[in-house]
């Protein structure tokens, strides 16, 4: 988090040379893990972070924000909590698991109590951070498919870097011995930067420290990555070494000499490594807000380049597979963080077609989101078209899952590649951001089959 932005005037070091390569063995955990340098879900299907960190502990009121971002694309949001030594407590880690996965997100749960430790003196400790997570045990365990714990923000600043190696494999050997069995991210020192290379050099012992071999190390990029020279030099090693790595935090090139992150985007797109930008809004200095005020509509340059440009998240995110996204498919935006208002099917399924049930899942002045969920008859369908008609001037701006066209009020809905073929019984959804004045009234649909 960079609520103070530091920038280090520090002098990009050569990389050492190469040490043997590092073969992770097949994980023992549950849910989301490791295997080589790549984060994979239970089924074994590959998954890529494209997400946005959220300041959480300091406005818990935005809740609506888990579905704005989720409206980006991202397949991922990075949530700031605290112990209470500096902010927080935050008691509402079920809440926040709830809206993750309402709004079809990746959790991966903070603690920033420990920022600059060492340097900061108001800082937790690592092993602190442990015991925030060991006292919120019962609300993480069975969450291991959504859950990734971020074990503290930035754990170390530049005084004393060195210590972060044996705190950092305590803290892992802490949560292993209580029972965890979530993936663990693990920030760098250095203000998360780790320009003196502790967490590069290191990066074997603290992997080997973790029984299930289900961790993965994160650096945080700003100004000591101010060149393309110096962020492929670091990615390097770690790829050359098959180590799993993910760019936890970065900022954008606001100006000469700040983070080239242009370079970062393309270079883990084509590394196949995660993201987190930070952060969608609320910052004291608002030039790392992506959106000013928590308003969508106020997108930022850094909003516009990291969500819309090239390497951006809504050209690069795909949906975890648990819940429903797969190779291939389009960056999905779904269920927002308001509860849901379903409306019953428009009549009952037919033995060879398809009915459809419209919903609101969200709205707000002049927007909502809108999901439609399609369910085969008794038997199986390879293909189907939905239609409605708006009867209050609504009109649909965005969409997933489906290739919509409109006529004035009439809308068709057709099935995409990967979602015309529906087992008898079987449904499927797609869904869409649209737009209201005055009255925003279900209508009625039609489902064709094939």
């Amino acid at each position: 988090m960079k609520r103070r932005l530091r920038i280090l005037a520090v002098a990009v070091l050569a990389v050492v040379a190469s040490v043997a390569v590092y073969v992770q063995p097949a994980s023992a955990a549950v849910g989301l893990h490791i295997s080589g340098r790549t984060i994979v879900e239970a089924n074994g299907q590959n998954f890529v972070m494209r997400g946005i960190n959220h300041p959480h502990v300091w406005y818990t009121g935005q809740t609506r924000a888990f579905a704005d971002i989720k409206a980006t694309g991202a397949n991922t949001v990075r949530v700031v909590l605290g112990t209470g030594k500096r902010w927080g407590p935050s008691n509402d880690v079920p809440q926040v698991i709830q809206l993750c996965k309402q709004n079809r997100l990746i959790c991966v749960l903070e603690v920033h109590d420990t920022t600059g430790y060492g340097e900061e003196g108001a800082a937790a400790s690592l092993d602190e951070a442990a015991n925030y997570w060991i006292s919120q045990k019962a609300n993480l365990v069975g969450q291991e498919n959504y859950v990734v714990i971020n074990i503290g923000n930035e754990p170390i600043g530049n005084t004393n870097a060195g210590q972060w190696t044996a705190a950092t494999v305590a803290a892992i050997q802490k949560l292993r011995s209580n029972g965890f069995q979530h993936l663990l991210m693990v920030d760098a020192p250095n203000w998360g930067q780790d320009w003196q290379y502790t967490m590069r050099d290191n990066a074997q012992t603290v992997l080997d420290a973790d029984t299930l071999r289900n961790t993965v190390l994160s650096i945080h990029m700003y100004a000591v990555f101010n060149t393309a020279a110096s962020i492929t030099a670091y990615l390097d090693t770690f790829q050359r070494n098959n180590w799993p790595l993910v760019i936890g935090e970065f900022g954008w090139q606001f100006n000469s000499g700040e983070v080239d992150h242009n370079t970062i985007l393309a270079e883990a797109q084509a590394r196949g490594i995660g993201y987190l930008g930070w952060s969608w809004s609320g910052n004291t200095d608002p030039i790392l807000d992506m959106v000013l005020n928590f308003d969508p509509a106020q997108i930022t340059t850094w909003g516009t380049r990291i969500i819309n440009g090239a390497n951006g998240i809504r050209a690069t995110s795909r949906e975890a597979s648990v819940f429903g996204g797969g190779p291939g498919n389009p960056p999905s935006s779904s269920q927002p963080s308001q509860q849901p208002s379903s409306q019953p099917p428009s009549s009952q399924p037919p033995s060879r077609g398809c009915s459809a049930t419209y919903s609101v899942t969200g709205q707000w002045p002049g927007g909502f989101q809108g999901e439609v969920r399609v369910t085969a008859g008794s038997a199986a369908i390879t293909g189907w078209t939905v239609t409605w008609t708006f009867a209050n001037g609504q009109r649909v701006n965005s969409h997933w899952s489906a290739t919509i066209t409109s006529s004035g009020a009439a809308v068709t809905a057709r099935n995409v590649g990967y979602n015309g073929s529906v087992g008898a019984g079987v449904s499927t959804t797609f869904g869409f951001l649209g737009s209201w004045t005055g009255t925003n009234s279900v209508p009625t649909l039609s489902c064709t089959a094939t």
